[in-house]
């Protein structure tokens, strides 16, 4: 009788054993967290309105190694749609150089793009897309002229392949000078301290209100990661080039009408300014009288020596043709010159220089 009653109290314990256990695997109760704060409802819906704007853009450029082999090397970045009909903003190092540009939209579908605009001057370009999907949402434009520091910024992007990745941060400086192509910078670049790292550049960056405020294009990082130091092309500048670009497939480029004398010989002979090597026929700075420098025997006449524009210092011809830029085409700069140590003031119009 007792082998019965022994098999009983080990199926009962058994049975409380696996009661116990059952248990203990139950997922814990969930503490309901009430409603999100008004900042997180704003980043969501921020996003989630900004988001169908932003491309991730991926680019292939072939090189040639010997006679025979050919490499294809493949690029990405991102970009933002700019109207109903196609086109998409990027930087211009995003897609330079590149036999194929392809297109990714927030419906996760890869378009065909072509480029039909840059402006290495500005770091700038744009994309069509071959096939013109329907619902396309252009971005919304904001302004950089009235931004102040220490307001929010935010970052929409495809770092590292991760497509629509959202950072956040605040305006760190304003009026920073971002080196594009040549000698040439961009004036008035935004600096925030959002997280920009490698595939962000061409992509959005935001006010509070979701506006186009910047397109982010550089990180100043030893490591190439972010830093907290990125720096972003104004809005205000970007507005102005991007139509050039549709129209015109190029963008115009502000001068007077000068040649000017090597920077590096300039620096090199301890100079600070723009020497002028020659003034073209014709040209605003022609009409207004400036003076290249010129040899007479063993010496140099420098002529008018350019060293501020509109009352900002010129330094070098970087900070020149930046000058110019800030002051746009079809406006009047007034240049401060230096002839013969003498200083005086002269008034010249800017105009573009590539389309005389």
């Amino acid at each position: 009788m007792r082998a019965p009653l022994f098999s009983r109290f080990l199926l009962l314990l058994a049975a409380l054993l696996g009661s116990a256990s059952a248990l203990a695997q139950q997922p814990r109760a969930i503490t309901p967290r009430g409603a999100l704060m008004p900042e997180e409802q704003h980043l969501i819906k921020l996003f989630e309105a900004t988001a169908p704007s932003v491309a991730y853009i991926t680019t292939e450029v072939v090189a040639r190694r010997g006679f025979f082999v050919q490499e294809v090397a493949q690029g990405a970045g991102s970009g933002f749609v700019w109207d109903d009909k196609g086109h998409v903003v990027t930087n211009n190092h995003v897609v330079e150089g590149a036999q194929r540009v392809q297109v990714q939209l927030d419906a996760g579908r890869t378009y065909e793009a072509r480029v039909i605009g840059r402006a290495p001057q500005y770091d700038l370009a744009v994309v069509r897309l071959q096939e013109v999907p329907p619902g396309l949402k252009p971005i919304a434009i904001g302004t950089s002229k009235d931004l102040r520091i220490g307001q929010s910024a935010y970052a929409i992007g495809n770092p590292f392949g991760l497509t629509r990745t959202l950072t956040s941060g605040i305006v760190s400086a304003l009026d920073r000078h971002l080196p594009t192509s040549d000698i040439r910078e961009v004036s008035g670049a935004i600096q925030t301290d959002a997280s920009i790292n490698p595939g962000n550049s061409g992509g959005p960056l935001l006010d509070s209100a979701g506006r186009l405020i910047g397109v982010t294009t550089a990180i100043k990082s030893p490591s190439g990661g972010s830093t907290g130091v990125g720096l972003a092309i104004p809005v205000d500048l970007v507005n102005r080039i991007v139509p050039q670009l549709i129209a015109k497939g190029r963008a115009p480029q502000p001068g007077i009408g000068i040649v000017p004398v090597d920077p590096e010989m300039v620096a090199q002979a301890g100079l600070v300014g723009v020497v002028i090597a020659q003034v073209q026929r014709g040209s605003p700075a022609s009409q207004a009288g400036l003076k290249p420098a010129s040899r007479k025997g063993q010496d140099v006449d420098l002529g008018d020596v350019i060293v501020a524009v509109n009352g900002r210092a010129v330094e070098s011809l970087t900070s020149f043709i930046s000058e110019l830029d800030r002051v746009g085409i079809d406006q009047v700069a007034e240049l401060t010159v230096i002839r013969d140590g003498r200083e005086r003031r002269v008034k010249v119009k800017v105009v573009d220089v590539l389309g005389r």
